[in-house]
């Protein structure tokens, strides 16, 4: 039965004071040598001789154990392998000795921003669009991080880009029709949370946290760049139109309603009408308008 490792703090030993030892294990085998070859020229017997070869060997045993130093910067992580065997990770800065034959894979736990390439995606309506995110994101689980994924680096760029793409079909360029919908444009806040949730559920196989993710570029695609333009202008021009509109019925009824409370003047049902008419050509109009004087009768 397989049992999922996860990640383990492994202990290791200060390099100061193995180092120490080092340099005894360094001067005994020097010691070792040079006496083996001064007693060998005086007199040789197997006690020189063997001095010589030991003081070699621990020689070579130094040159092993030099292998075990190795040292961390703060915010980085060694993961520990012995012959294909996960040992641990260490979290600590500073400098340490661990077994030589100990493979030491280094990894930075540093926050990292990861900026996104344009993508030409279509969005919820078919629109064809062009969207680019920044992702700023760490390694979290180190095990995960290098035994759970082939590369955790090129995996992060791909599944980011996948997630962008599925995001930007979720929601439409622009809110059009429905007001209370959310959109790529108008709902960045609400976008950019739905990026960061779905991108933690990718990337979280990979031992990776996803500290912010946020969209740097949304623009329509170059071919119908002009006509959608166009789109937002009419858009524009309606909805001021419709202000207007409400504005000058607004002052055309508490014109009337002045004029009838302060018996100013009197008006039947037609003259109001043309009242009205003239009201709103002059309210609504795109130029200002020129008064024609009447000199005559109210009647002619």
């Amino acid at each position: 039965m397989n049992t999922k490792l996860v990640e383990k703090q492994k202990e290791v030993l200060p390099g100061l004071g193995m180092l120490l030892v080092d340099i005894l294990m360094l001067l005994a085998s020097i010691a070792m040598v040079v006496i083996g070859i001064i007693k060998t020229t005086q007199e040789a017997s197997a006690i020189t001789v063997g001095s010589i070869v030991a003081g070699s060997l621990l020689f070579i045993v130094w040159c092993v154990f030099t292998g075990g130093f190795f040292t961390l910067q703060p915010n980085e992580a060694a993961v520990l392998i012995l012959f294909g065997e996960y040992k641990g990770t260490v979290k600590k800065s500073g400098w340490f000795f661990a077994n030589p034959f100990y493979t030491k894979k280094k990894i930075s736990l540093r926050s990292r921003n990861l900026n996104g390439e344009k993508l030409k995606v279509n969005d919820e309506a078919g629109n064809p669009i062009e969207i680019a995110a920044v992702v700023v994101w760490r390694v979290e689980n180190t095990f995960e991080a290098v035994f759970d994924v082939e590369n955790y680096i090129d995996y992060v760029k791909v599944q980011s880009e996948s997630a962008i793409r599925h995001i930007a079909g979720m929601y439409p360029y622009d809110i059009t029709e429905h007001e209370n919908n959310l959109s790529l444009r108008g709902s960045s806040e609400e976008v950019s949370e739905a990026l960061k949730i779905e991108l933690q559920e990718r990337l979280g196989k990979a031992g990776v946290i996803v500290e912010e993710a946020r969209l740097s570029h949304l623009a329509y695609s170059p071919e119908i760049a002009a006509a959608m333009l166009q789109r937002q202008q009419a858009s524009a021009i309606i909805s001021a139109r419709q202000k207007i509109v409400e504005g000058a019925v607004g002052m055309v009824q508490m014109a009337l309603k002045k004029l009838s409370e302060d018996e100013i003047v009197e008006l039947d049902e037609e003259r109001k009408a043309a009242m009205v008419s003239n009201l709103l050509v002059v309210l609504c109009g795109e130029r200002s308008t020129q008064p024609i004087i009447n000199t005559g009768t109210l009647h002619n």
